[in-house]
């Protein structure tokens, strides 16, 4: 089978027989970036595949479709490319909160990463991928014991331990040398791909969540949001006391995170310098600014409480890890693009060649 470099030269070769331009792939058009991804990409070890990419701006964004053998079915990729495509560079894999990121493949209609924070920006010059799976809605992006009605067949850890970062460093010239960072209903599941794959996600952000899912108050967390998604909890992890609710606990395997590095950050539920009407994405709304500061800001005076008994554990075990405890903030996409830049500031020296 050919590898990465030698499907990209056969790539060139064939675009100078058209008549092309040669540039190079630093100043690649994203039309030519999504070209040489698809014909670098490898399939991963378990037959998942790289069905299509192509260019869907704004930016310079890659949708790559990849086939997941685990879930018999295309997943949506949004990618944004290294400065230096062609070159050696890590991957951030930034995962989406409790609604996938978007109830359709069009990434561009729904509340995520790169629509909500300034990430196409704050990412488009620095030598790292920038990964963010669409999909996923109210899963835990965890591995289920048995198929859903409401959400289907789900293995997202899987997926994103297994199955994804090969075609990954494959499609652009990947080093093996990861990020992951989430928010609220993703924690769980970046701590959960650090403890399952340490070698690849060497650091592993947490924004606004609750990691501890197996006791009481974790199973009614859990069980609340994948129900509201119109999914059956036990068809995830079985019925409470089913050793996949330990098995999947992120406290509870805390011990697997040495040697990895850990920021986590929360706001407190209190208004914060954000909830305002001029705050971002409130646009002077006196409702979406009421419903920031209640809703919010009830999640984030739960989310303040799990990541205190998260750095306790921590503490315990003596796994070194940054936590960053805001005086005042809500659940809410402008307090995680601030999360978003310093979690980078400590992960750009890991991830940049």
């Amino acid at each position: 089978m050919l590898n990465s470099m030698a499907r990209r030269l056969i790539l060139a070769v064939a675009l100078a027989a058209t008549g092309l331009p040669a540039v190079a792939t630093a100043q690649a058009s994203p039309d030519f970036v999504a070209a040489e991804a698809m014909a670098a990409a490898l399939p991963a070890p378990n037959g998942s595949f790289a069905v299509a990419a192509k260019a869907n701006g704004p930016g310079k964004v890659i949708d790559l479709t990849v086939h997941s053998a685990a879930m018999n079915r295309p997943v949506t990729v949004a990618v944004i490319p290294a400065a230096n495509p062609g070159a050696p560079a890590g991957s951030l894999y930034l995962i989406n909160g409790v609604d996938g990121g978007t109830d359709t493949a069009d990434w561009r209609e729904g509340s995520n990463w790169f629509t909500k924070t300034d990430a196409l920006e704050f990412f488009g010059s620095v030598q790292t991928t920038v990964v963010m799976p669409i999909g996923g809605a109210g899963t835990f992006y965890t591995d289920w014991l048995a198929d859903d009605p409401g959400t289907g067949r789900n293995r997202w850890l899987t997926f994103l331990t297994v199955e994804l970062p090969p075609i990954i460093d494959s499609a652009f010239a990947g080093t093996g040398r990861d990020a992951v960072a989430g928010l609220s209903m993703a924690s769980s599941a970046v701590f959960r791909m650090a403890q399952e794959a340490p070698q690849r996600f060497r650091m592993v952000g947490s924004f606004s969540g609750c990691i501890q899912t197996d006791n009481p108050a974790g199973q009614a967390m859990v069980g609340s949001i994948v129900t509201a998604r119109k999914g059956n909890p036990v068809n995830m992890w079985g019925l409470p006391g089913n050793p996949a609710w330990a098995a999947n606990d992120a406290v509870l395997n805390a011990e697997k995170l040495r040697g990895v590095q850990v920021y986590v950050s929360t706001g407190n539920g209190l208004p914060g310098p954000l909830d305002t009407l001029s705050g971002p994405g409130i646009q002077y709304s006196p409702v979406k600014l009421a419903d920031q500061m209640l809703i919010g800001g009830i999640l984030d005076g739960i989310t303040v409480v799990c990541t205190e008994l998260l750095r306790t554990r921590l503490s315990e075990l003596n796994i070194p890890a940054t936590f960053h405890f805001r005086d005042a903030g809500t659940h809410s996409w402008g307090y995680w693009e601030q999360d978003m830049h310093a979690y980078w500031e400590r992960a750009a020296g890991l991830l940049v060649p």
